[in-house]
């Protein structure tokens, strides 16, 4: 294997860095505003929620085959370069049109070419900086990205103000075509293919790829899959619905509100990302995992009774915090686990999908609930999905501590052994 040179590595860290602050208003930008926007247009809450959970569903089947292609391509800038593409053409589909099938086939289109971005970059970054210096690389990564959020969400709000939703579309465009500005700077040379997948030629077997098998026979991943499906069942709908909830109420101006729930969020999501990059390398993943799973029972309670313009606080910094510290965890867990196997990516696709299946159904579960007994008991009952994540992630701290301790080598005896003895 040619190891590429340090300069070509050095020169990729700044446009990776700015690939992930653009992006950030490319893959989450438009949604809690998509909601708000289709609401003024006479949508109900419980469509609403329909057409978010058609478009993840879709998203959601294509992460795990995704991140197959990224471990198996060399061209990993593309699996970046295409949804870049596709948000910008949604965009103008939903301006164009809210009729019901275009927006769903706008959503679904986005969906499937965003359900690579997250292997890709994650991909991309482990090529370039290997294991070792993954964990704090994307800690800064996931930093730079919630900062974008930040500035996509403030620049959302006063644009919507200022000039109507049609201009918060517009701006997520412009963001999708930097992004495919800074993945184009990135050079190719800068990244290692085979490191990019968790292949090591001179560990173990020469470098052979591990069958897709490895996947189902490990049992802390599988476990990890499952604490972050129940999670994201209930943490998928809070923001869009929360902020459908205040607007409903009267509380806010629908496009200043909304950005305002993103911002705090999003500057919560800033600190508490570094802050999980730090404590990963002193506690392990284990605990900054469990701390994530404990936010959203506490948000659903301060949602449920707190449904005003000053309750976009609290439950935000908790969004924050939660979504936060899963945002460095979880690829840099999945890395950890499956290092050596050559199967990172299609192993971080499919963690994803499980958790998209969460995320995918929140919306419509949230909306359906909201429309019937209300948003109050409804945000109860989304909060209420993460003490089986709770109670999974203590259940079997047994074998997740060893898997989520720091270091972490598959080829290390000790971990090698907990990771086979958890796989039987």
């Amino acid at each position: 294997m040619t190891q590429p040179s340090n300069k070509p590595a050095s020169k990729a860290i700044w446009p990776l860095l700015s690939l992930n602050f653009f992006m950030a208003d490319m893959q989450a930008g438009i949604g809690p505003f998509l909601g708000v926007f289709l609401l003024a247009h006479g949508w109900r809450s419980g469509l609403i929620g329909t057409v978010m959970t058609v478009g993840g569903v879709a998203g959601m089947l294509m992460t795990a085959p995704a991140g197959a292609l990224v471990d198996a391509t060399r061209r990993k800038k593309l699996y970046v370069l295409v949804p870049g593409i596709c948000t910008v053409i949604a965009s103008g589909l939903i301006l164009l049109s809210q009729d019901f099938w275009l927006v769903t086939v706008s959503q679904v289109a986005t969906a499937v070419a965003g359900a690579a971005i997250g292997p890709a970059v994650s991909g991309i970054t482990l090529g370039i900086v290997r294991q070792a210096g993954f964990n704090r690389q994307t800690g800064y990564n996931q930093a730079l990205n919630h900062a974008g959020n930040v500035v996509g969400a403030g620049l959302s709000g006063l644009l919507g103000w200022q000039f109507g939703f049609t201009a918060v579309f517009w701006l997520a465009a412009l963001f999708g075509v930097l992004s495919i500005a800074s993945v184009l700077t990135i050079p190719g040379a800068s990244i290692d293919d085979d490191e990019a997948r968790g292949l090591h030629p001179a560990v173990g077997e020469g470098g052979k790829v591990g069958g897709i098998a490895v996947l189902l026979e490990c049992k802390p991943l599988l476990i990890l899959a499952a604490a972050l499906a129940c999670f994201h069942l209930g943490n998928g709908a809070m923001l869009p619905l929360y902020g459908l909830a205040v607007v409903a109420n009267r509380q806010g101006d629908p496009a200043g509100f909304v950005a305002i729930t993103i911002v705090v969020a999003q500057g919560t999501m800033i600190l508490a990302s570094l802050i999980a990059m730090r404590l990963a390398e002193k506690q392990g993943y284990w605990l900054v995992l469990l701390v994530s799973f404990i936010a959203l029972p506490v948000r659903g309670v301060i949602a449920a009774h707190v449904m005003n313009k000053w309750g976009v606080y609290p439950v935000q910094i908790l969004d924050g915090i939660g979504a936060g510290l899963q945002s460095v965890a979880v690829p840099g867990l999945v890395a950890r686990i499956l290092d050596g196997t050559g199967r990172v990516n299609v192993g971080h696709g499919a963690v994803m999908t499980v958790q998209g299946l969460g995320a995918s159904l929140s919306p419509a579960i949230g909306g359906w609930i909201a429309e019937e007994i209300g948003y109050s008991a409804m945000f109860l009952i989304l909060g209420s999905f993460a003490l089986g994540s709770i109670a999974l992630w203590l259940g079997f701290a047994s074998m997740l501590r060893p898997a989520c301790a720091w270091p972490h080598r598959s080829s290390d005896p000790a971990i090698a052994g907990a990771l086979t003895a958890g796989a039987r």
